[in-house]
């Protein structure tokens, strides 16, 4: 979990740009390999003296730069952030995808247990909990496999934001010193978020719980237990109103709002309660808090919003922008995936093809190109 009003990437960000629409932003393992840094070398050697000071045993310390480098593509990945300003349709349309929802149900069948318990304890919908481990390592497929003590000693050393990642670090090294993982274990984004629901190791420190009574706040198993019953800590003391509604369509749900938000026009009004703000405590933004809530409701079995959102400045709905990619990738111009979302994998597959065929080479999305694909 990041608080993204101080800092605006995690995996929750990867997944919603690691569609068509756009690139991952945690590479794979094998493009984060340390080189030699004579730099980092020193800033090393001078952390561990402020690490000691701070209670960090030597043990730790040594144990925890053991193996541990340079990342290049950390710096890389942090200077080169791209924010993606999808409108709520496009945002929507990965965060409570047909795929996503379908799994969202088989995660709350199979651990309804588990879940149904965290949920008595933490008072938190078992089918948020749920729904935000979907948005953030979409169910623990991709929970980042990058050494955290690497990327965010290569963090701080560059300085652009070191104080943040050098405290970052040390709750690192305490979270080490505390047993609750092992170094190599201790994997992650390019920014130091981890585990299934990926927190920060600050965060990590001040929500995390061992729910499976292990000894253990272990967030980084395949067993997603703790980080689950964490995040719906996190969410508990973060002032989540037990048995109210999070928001929902006008008209679809009762009580009094807060507000009523309508982020895109055309397009659905959202009463929206308590309980949104709460999980925008996790992410500040209102696009991830109704994908979050849109998608519990849909696990839970609800209905997709009634209201259009009519079709964009190409006049192409996203049914339409569905059927493009479908076409594209049948003639033999894969999009990656057909959920209507037009990003860098479309627009590529969009230029191959205007390329190939005499056409002006724009890679944007027309009418007029559905239709010459058959549409």
């Amino acid at each position: 979990m990041i608080n993204r009003r101080n800092f605006s990437i995690g995996l929750g960000s990867t997944l919603l740009a690691a569609c068509s629409g756009g690139a991952p932003t945690t590479a794979p393992a094998s493009r984060m390999r340390a080189v030699p840094n004579p730099g980092w070398d020193a800033w090393v050697a001078s952390f561990k003296s402020r690490a000691a000071s701070q209670g960090i045993s030597q043990t730790t310390i040594n144990r925890a730069f053991q193996g541990a480098g340079y990342l290049p593509d950390v710096i890389e990945r942090d200077r080169n952030q791209v924010e993606f300003k999808r409108s709520l349709e496009d945002y929507l349309a990965i965060a409570a995808s047909d795929e996503r929802i379908s799994t969202g149900k088989q995660m709350l069948v199979r651990h309804a247990g588990t879940l149904s318990q965290i949920e008595a304890q933490y008072g938190v919908d078992k089918e948020v909990v749920v729904a935000v481990w979907g948005l953030e390592s979409r169910y623990g497929a991709r929970r980042g496999d990058v050494p955290v003590v690497s990327a965010l000693s290569t963090l701080a050393y560059d300085g652009r934001r070191g104080q943040f990642f050098e405290k970052q670090l040390i709750a690192a090294m305490k979270i080490l010193q505390n047993g609750d993982t092992t170094p190599a274990n201790m994997t992650g984004s390019w920014a130091g978020a981890m585990g299934h629901t990926q927190f920060i190791p600050t965060s990590y420190l001040a929500y995390a719980v061992d729910f499976t009574g292990d000894g253990r706040r272990d967030i980084w198993s395949e067993d997603p237990t703790d980080s689950l019953a964490s995040t719906a800590a996190y969410l508990s003391r973060a002032g989540w109103a037990r048995g109210q509604p999070w928001g929902g369509e006008v008209g679809t749900v009762s009580g009094s709002p807060v507000a009523v938000l309508q982020p895109q026009t055309p397009g659905p009004r959202i009463a929206v309660f308590r309980n949104f703000q709460v999980i925008k405590r996790y992410n500040n933004s209102d696009s991830y808090a109704i994908g979050v809530g849109h998608l519990s409701d849909r696990i839970a079995g609800g209905a997709p919003f009634q209201a259009s959102f009519g079709p964009d400045a190409t006049g192409l709905t996203l049914d339409d922008r569905k059927e493009l990619q479908r076409r594209l990738t049948s003639v033999g111009y894969d999009t990656q995936g057909a959920d209507g979302v037009i990003g860098n994998n479309t627009k590529s597959a969009i230029s191959a093809y205007q390329q190939a065929n005499g056409l002006p080479t724009t890679g944007e999305p027309s009418a007029a190109l559905l239709r010459r694909l058959g549409g």
